[in-house]
Parts: C-alpha cells; structure tokens; sequence
C-alpha cells in the first residue's frame, strides 16, 4: 500500500518523473520560415559563431501539443474555481504591494487537481504588444472562414502568399531578423515599406520579436480577407492598395475593429476585459482609424489561454499552430527571462508602456516610467519533469523597473507551484 501511496503522489505532481527527448527545431520546412532553419543550424553546431539555445527552446514541431483537450468539454468557468490554499501562497508575494499588480495563475500539472488563484484579476490595463494575440486569432479567424473544409489549404496560403509592407510597416524601432538561406547571414534591421514577407513571416516578426509594423501587416491582412472572402487568395497589393483608397475611411475601421474583438466575444471575452482599438503603427492610420480604445485584463487573457489549451480558439488545429507560433525559441525577455524557466518550454506574449515627465524631478527611465508603466506578461510554462502552468500578469507600478520585476515574480511563482 505505501508502494500505491508514493506512485499516486509521483503522478499527481509537479515533479512526476517523465523523459523528454529534443529534437531539432524543425518548422522551416513546414512554415518557410527562414529564421527556424538558423536555428536549426544552430541546434546541430553547423553554426559555430551562434548563441547557443536554452534547453527549453528546442521543442521539435509536433512535441508541442494542447495540454487541456481532455477537457475540452469543460466551460471556462471551471477552471476559474480558487484553490484556496493555493491562493494563500499566492497571496504572500505581494505582501505589502498595492492593486498595480494583477495576476491569474493556473496550475494545470495534475488534470484531476487543477488549482487557480488571482490578483485583482478584472482589473484593466494597456495591453501594449499583448494585443497581438488578438491579431493571431483574427487570422486563423479569417482563414477558417475562407477554407472551412481545408487546414492543409490555410497553412498553405500562409506559407505561400506574400505580400508588401507598404506604409503599414512603418514605424517600429524594433527590428525582424533577415536570414539569407544561401549565405547563412543574419541582418536585423526595421521594415521599410519594399519588405515583401510571406504571412507566416510576417506573423513571426509579430510574435517572436513583437515588431510593430508586421503586427500592423497582418492585421491588415485579416482585414482583407473579411473584406474580399474566397476571392483573397488572388488578391494582389496593387487591388488591396486600390480597396483601401476608395473604401471610406470609417467603413475600413469598423470592420478592422470587427476583425479582431468579434473572436474575442466568441470565446467569452467580454469588452471590458479585451479589446483592441488601433493599429500598432501610425503608417497604418493613413486608411484606418483608431475606436474604442484598448484594454487588457488578467481575466481575459486567461480565458484565451484556457480555451487556445482546450482547442477551442477557432479550432484545435488553429489553436495548436497559435500556441507554437507563441513558442519561444527567440532571446528571452521579461517574465520568460527569469533563470527558474531556463529549461522550461514557453509559450509567451510580452507588452509595456511607458511614459515620462522629467519636469517634477521624479526619477524616470526605460519600463520605469512616472506617469505610466504597464508591463504584462503572458505565458504558459511546461517544465520538462511535466510542471505545467499559465500565468498573466499585468502590473502599472510607477518608477520601478517592471522588467526586473515580472523576471523576480517569474522566479517566485514558479517557486510556489513547484513546492
């Protein structure tokens, strides 16, 4: 019986002995993704003048899977549910701490024990690059709609269409990685409006270093294929350059604002929890306008998560593909930075904005903003010994470096739940 005892307690933790083997990072081939194929190079040591890759980054494209569609039946609701131990030890890292912190944690390790906690989870902030999310869903939105019947015929036309920045790029000081397969060179630069990508590209340059431009992009993109439907796939920039001069500039902007927030409402989401309401760049509001303004919630976020897990974001294969475009194989900043997720797997979105007034004498400087200083965090964790959890975090603490921060409360979460 103590034999039984001890296996039951094995399998029912954060700690439950499992094996994992890396594979290759393997999503060129399927994705056209040029910066995958460096990465893969890298992984095999036929790049010897790379930064090696942390442990957690090398995940072969089918290792990843959802983690909750055994209960996919489940409403969101209950998983909701607070553990009240759980919460007790949650509760004790922010002792002390006002209401700039906000949080959601689900530990889903042990399926028959999941345990939730909160922080002021309804709470609202500037979303910053968080928002992107929306943008992803809004694509695999569209994309469905234009081949119900066909993933094979979606991630092709991700991988296969093409189309050009234009003034929608324009402009980001952060820049997308060039590699040149022949040469095996890397440039990083910012877009510049010839920059012609494929939409899997350019949905990359969204997520793995959150460029603004290539967020704008493919919104952009989502927003044609609600305009033209079926007829899409042809589109030329030339024809959705003409479509956008001749189109009235508050039709455009209330179907761009369809585009991203109606999937929101169709998960449960509700207004006041997530929405989106302008483009990241302001070449973008050369034919769109800004309208309703964007908020982002810790209970929002983690109703997306939750059901992107479940398979429910448009479908299971979309969510899945999501959840690997989410996957960070890129330099780790933030939250993700922090040395306790070093060899973890982890699926992350990052955004932060913040603004300074130097006048009164109040110390001031980058993420340690006086008048704003929202940094959020999005991520799920899936440590290799099977510890798996999501968080979102989402905090306005006003001249204090939030980077440091979110990487400090990183360390300590994963501290409570591995306990």
């Amino acid at each position: 019986m103590k034999k039984l005892a001890l296996f039951a307690l094995l399998i029912s933790s954060c700690f439950a002995f499992t094996t994992i083997i890396f594979y290759p990072i393997d999503g060129y081939e399927k994705t056209g993704i040029k910066r995958l194929l460096r990465l893969e190079l890298i992984k095999n040591g036929e790049l010897k003048d790379a930064s090696p890759l942390p442990e957690g980054a090398k995940k072969s494209w089918n290792d990843i899977q959802l983690n909750l569609t055994a209960k996919a039946s489940d409403s969101v609701g209950t998983f909701l549910q607070v553990d009240d131990a759980f919460q007790k030890e949650i509760n004790s890292l922010f002792k002390g701490l006002d209401k700039s912190y906000s949080l959601a944690v689900l530990d889903i390790s042990n399926l028959d024990s999941i345990r939730y906690a909160k922080r002021n989870e309804t709470a609202g902030y500037q979303p910053g690059s968080v928002g992107k999310l929306a943008v992803l869903n809004a694509l695999f939105t569209q994309l469905a709609k234009i081949y119900p019947d066909s993933w094979d015929s979606r991630t092709e036309l991700l991988k296969n269409k093409t189309v050009k920045a234009g003034v929608w790029g324009l402009t980001d000081e952060h820049t997308i990685p060039i590699y040149n397969v022949e040469k095996k060179t890397l440039v990083k630069r910012q877009v510049i409006a010839s920059d012609v990508f494929s939409l899997y590209e350019w949905t990359d340059h969204m997520l793995s270093v959150s460029n603004n431009g290539a967020a704008s992009i493919v919104w952009r993109e989502a927003l044609l294929m609600a305009a033209f439907g079926k007829e899409y796939p042809e589109l030329t920039d030339e024809k959705a350059l003409e479509y956008f001069k001749t189109t009235p500039k508050k039709e455009i902007t209330d179907l761009a604002n369809d585009v991203v927030n109606l999937p929101l409402r169709d998960l449960g989401i509700s207004h006041d929890e997530w929405r989106l309401g302008s483009f990241f760049t302001g070449g973008a509001n050369t034919y769109v306008g800004d309208k309703g303004g964007s908020i982002g919630s810790p209970a929002g976020l983690m109703k997306f998560l939750i059901q992107l897990e479940q398979g429910k974001v448009v479908d299971e294969k979309s969510s899945l593909e999501m959840k690997r475009l989410m996957y960070m194989t890129d330099r780790r900043i933030r939250y993700a930075q922090s040395p306790a997720l070093k060899d973890a797997a982890v699926y992350f979105k990052s955004g932060s904005l913040y603004k300074c007034d130097r006048s009164n004498g109040q110390t001031c400087g980058k993420y340690m903003g006086n008048i704003q200083n929202f940094m959020n965090s999005v991520i799920i964790v899936e440590h290799p010994d099977n510890c798996t959890y999501m968080v979102v975090l989402m905090t306005n603490v006003l001249r204090k470096n939030s980077a440091s921060d979110h990487m400090y409360l990183a360390s300590a979460i994963d501290k409570v739940i591995r306990k």
